[in-house]
């Protein structure tokens, strides 16, 4: 029923733009942004290494079509990084504050 989606953003300009986006818009019901990650990964054949910024999305199940259009459109990047994370477990007082939120 929840899910935390996972994006990377390539500065705190771009990670603030889509969490206020997310949250206003009531696909989110939180977003931590988390600045200067190392993220080391293949791009085009050639090993890359670049300073990000880590999007975590408290959301529920039902919004992550519409969460992940919304990151595609406001995103820099050609191919964008959106995973879910099925939330297994939480406590109800938080769960029952995102369902509230989402509202």
């Amino acid at each position: 029923m929840y899910q935390l989606v996972l994006t990377t953003c390539p500065n705190e300009q771009v990670a603030k733009g889509i969490a206020q986006h997310l949250v206003s818009e009531k696909l989110a019901a939180c977003v931590n942004i988390v600045p200067n990650i190392t993220s080391i990964y293949s791009w085009q054949d050639e090993v890359h290494c670049d300073t990000e910024v880590q999007l975590l999305i408290k959301t529920s199940n039902d919004k992550f079509e519409k969460i992940k259009q919304h990151i595609n459109t406001l995103h820099p990047y050609e191919v964008v990084e959106i995973i879910a994370l099925n939330i297994q477990q939480g406590d109800e007082h938080y769960l029952n504050w995102i369902s509230n939120s989402l509202k």
